[in-house]
């Protein structure tokens, strides 16, 4: 029986290996047959045996004129590019500024500027000798003031969008931050907020101290929002602070449209987003459709969009600032839960319980030798074979 079973492995295993053979000569055939191009190949009239005698571009301008009549003729073929609008027609679609008009300073005078700077600092004595020592500072103050005035709005855009903050808030839009946004959680640096620095839920508690420049009669709007912690709609936001009519600098003289809320990060998350929006208004901005009632406890009161916010209100305010910082779960998320929002946390990891160990006995009859391993005083247990 053992022997007829083997046979007939054999000759259907021989059988199936004739069928693949057949099948991959078929699959070779079919693949090696060439089908005849719709039209002429790019190139094509180029003679490859004689190259001598092309004519050269002799100048990067001709090239360049002939490379753009190249790519605006017709052909029969399709390109990457339009493969991709195809599936996507959005894609390489130009983004719109919707941000304060950015005046560009003079080339010429910077450039003189910066020259009457470095004459004056070789005509300097004493900052000569302490290059050379190498006993010469530099104010950081006075460099942040230059990053902010020069590079700065450029360089924060980039972060930006690197974060995703314009795809998400903006969707086909984008600003240039011009207006510095001073954001501090606690007295040192550790609790400033930048651009996707990391903050515990802890530290970012209670409303944080905001300072910027701003012109005196002037009124803003302050935002706080995260596009990552809804927990039913991810298209939707939920708003932590609303601040709107400031008058200048003073952010608690504005009218608080929702009170602050701590940022609550659901266990299993990851990090999540939290972005600083200041906005500068045109005129006083009736805010009452967009109240919340005080105290807002109610996540449905709080879900958010910025984009219809601003399109509601886009003809008096012009988005001019950004911060953002980025937060994940920590104990004091539960306390938010249970006694802020008056629910039950939702837990999105597997939290295992702690290893379970019986009451410990005088005299352990029949144990193994490593049995008072699992009740030693210490961090680490080395938990034998029980």
């Amino acid at each position: 029986m053992a022997l007829r079973t083997i046979c007939a492995a054999a000759l259907r295993t021989g059988t199936d290996l004739g069928v693949n053979n057949a099948r991959t000569i078929t699959t070779t055939v079919v693949l090696g047959r060439q089908v005849p191009p719709l039209g002429p190949m790019p190139n094509e009239e180029i003679d490859t045996s004689d190259l001598e005698s092309l004519e050269k571009y002799r100048s990067y301008t001709r090239y360049f004129r002939q490379a753009e009549e190249a790519k605006n003729k017709r052909v029969w073929w399709k390109t990457y590019r339009s493969y991709v609008e195809a599936a996507d027609p959005e894609h390489g679609a130009e983004r719109v500024d919707i941000g304060l008009p950015f005046c560009s300073p003079s080339r010429t005078k910077e450039v003189k500027e910066r020259r009457n700077v470095m004459r004056e600092n070789k005509r300097n004595i004493e900052l000569e000798r302490a290059s050379r020592l190498r006993t010469l500072k530099i104010s950081l103050d006075r460099v942040q003031q230059t990053w902010e005035k020069t590079s700065g709005p450029f360089d924060i855009k980039k972060l930006a969008d690197h974060y995703g903050v314009f795809r998400d808030l903006f969707p086909m839009a984008y600003f240039l931050p011009q207006v510095t946004l001073c954001i501090s959680y606690s007295q040192g640096a550790d609790g400033r907020v930048h651009y996707g620095n990391q903050l515990t839920p802890t530290e970012a508690a209670s409303a944080p101290r905001i300072s910027f420049d701003a012109e005196e009669g002037s009124l803003w709007t302050l935002l706080l929002t995260s596009p990552d912690e809804h927990l039913l709609d991810n298209e939707a936001e939920y708003l932590h602070w609303l601040v709107g009519n400031i008058p200048g600098t003073a952010v608690h003289a504005g009218e608080e449209l929702c009170h602050y809320l701590p940022p609550f990060p659901a266990r299993g998350t990851g990090f999540h987003r939290y972005i600083y929006i200041l906005f500068k208004q045109e005129k006083p901005i009736s805010f009452q459709e967009d109240s919340r009632p005080s105290p807002c406890h109610s996540l449905v009161d709080r879900t958010f969009k910025t984009f219809d916010f601003y399109r509601k209100h886009q003809d008096d305010m012009t988005p001019a600032g950004l911060a953002f910082f980025q937060c994940q779960w920590d104990e004091s998320v539960s306390n938010t839960f249970h006694n802020t929002l008056n629910m039950k946390e939702p837990v999105f990891e597997f939290i295992r319980p702690p290893v379970y160990h019986p009451p410990q006995v005088k005299f352990p009859h029949r144990q193994p030798l490593r049995y008072l391993d699992r009740y030693r005083d210490g961090k680490k247990h080395t938990y034998g074979i029980y």
